[in-house]
């Protein structure tokens, strides 16, 4: 038996869920028998000696604290997925234990019926919960990174304003940079290309393209008019009377 995380007791049936439905959903997903000790809201798991994912087996316990820490089990159980991650905030560290202040900045980052909350999970993609004195939030690499500096920012008393633009603005500036071409050097050629292995293809390119150009070629130059006038081997002149 394996030690998931421990929850508070109010937490314990959420994450049971009526008729067991919940916890039956999550063992389904991870492959693990839960166990969950009512009293002190210890949460175990059982893993089927040999078969359990090494991955979903490191993931449970963020599922388990998720739930506990205020995420619906459908949103948490996301979190047994390879790109999806956790990062979580304990408000005290920014404002203390003072009661009244970690109310105060729950509310900061809630907003007026959750509009702020519900904003930064829209514009950055990710999902959060605010649940005591931690706040927590889950998403892929990006969501986290554009959510990060706005839940950090508005702890340390930052103007919603201020912050909403500029989630807008790393948004925009992240849309940009994924959309951008990486750049590469055409400019030296790798010995071990097509026309260094074929010189004759080559030559009849430069042939060609010299033809075909409007580059001036010097008269003067008996290499070059003699290149320009040199005939394929499927070239011919025939003359006859107009």
């Amino acid at each position: 038996m394996e030690l998931l995380a421990r929850i508070p007791n109010d937490r314990i049936a959420v994450l049971i869920g009526k008729g067991g439905g919940t916890r039956k959903m999550i063992e389904k997903a991870s492959g693990a028998s839960l166990q969950i000790d009512s009293s002190t809201g210890d949460v175990s798991a059982i893993w089927e000696e040999g078969k359990a994912d090494p991955v979903l087996r490191m993931k449970m316990p963020d599922v388990i604290r998720a739930i506990g820490r205020g995420l619906a089990p459908n949103r948490a159980v996301k979190l047994l997925e390879d790109e999806v991650f956790l990062r979580m905030y304990d408000i005290r560290e920014w404002v203390g234990r003072q009661p009244n202040q970690t109310r105060r900045m729950r509310s900061r980052l809630i907003g007026r019926n959750g509009r702020i909350r519900s904003l930064i999970e829209e514009m950055s993609q990710t999902e959060m919960a605010i649940y005591g004195s931690t706040v927590l939030v889950i998403g892929d690499e990006d969501g986290l990174a554009l959510a990060t500096p706005a839940i950090e920012n508005i702890l340390n008393g930052a103007e919603h304003g201020t912050v909403l633009h500029g989630l807008e603005q790393d948004r925009k500036r992240m849309r940009i940079q994924s959309r951008s071409l990486d750049s590469y050097d055409t400019s030296k050629e790798s010995p071990d290309t097509f026309d260094t292995l074929v010189p004759e293809l080559a030559d009849a390119r430069r042939r060609r393209e010299r033809r075909f150009t409007s580059s001036q070629v010097d008269p003067d130059d008996e290499d070059e008019m003699a290149e320009v006038l040199e005939l394929a081997e499927d070239e011919s002149i025939t003359f006859g009377e107009e």
